[in-house]
């Protein structure tokens, strides 16, 4: 069983500060994520259709990007992979870099071929993989 999340407001406050952080600094933040690969993707809500912003750690394999939805192991899919899925066009800060992409869920074939690897440069998605019954799903994002 994937362990207790924080409530939805602990985890977007904690969000807003990375991103405000990221944008202050050209992509380099301090603190749990110091040092880290990371990017802020922003989607469109697919309910609201209000832009959507979240800190991501891709992961850069043969050239593409790809980001994780392992929501650290829970049951659900984070709310930006049904963003992606309902609209596939997003935005990507990377560092001080800010470009379109479009979103392309692998399918389940080339996910589980490509999960391994993956895994291989971030272990802790073997561990999020390891506590829940879903595939959790990796998309590849493309610049436009």
């Amino acid at each position: 069983m994937a362990d207790q999340l924080p409530d939805a407001e602990t985890i977007r406050a904690f969000n807003k500060s990375v991103i405000d952080e990221f944008r202050a600094n050209d992509g380099k933040v301090g603190g749990p994520f110091e040092g880290a690969d990371l990017i802020l993707l922003t989607t469109t809500g697919a309910k609201t259709g209000l832009p959507r912003t979240v800190v991501l750690t891709p992961v850069r394999i043969d050239g593409r990007l790809l980001i994780v939805g392992s929501l650290a192991g829970a049951e659900i899919d984070p709310a930006w992979v049904h963003n992606l899925r309902a609209q596939p066009r997003a935005r990507v800060e990377a560092g001080a870099d800010s470009y379109d992409v479009d979103a392309h869920e692998l399918p389940p074939a080339e996910r589980d071929a490509t999960f391994p690897a993956v895994a291989a440069m971030e272990p802790t998605y073997a561990e999020y993989q390891a506590k829940t019954t879903r595939a959790i799903p990796l998309f590849e994002l493309k610049r436009v």
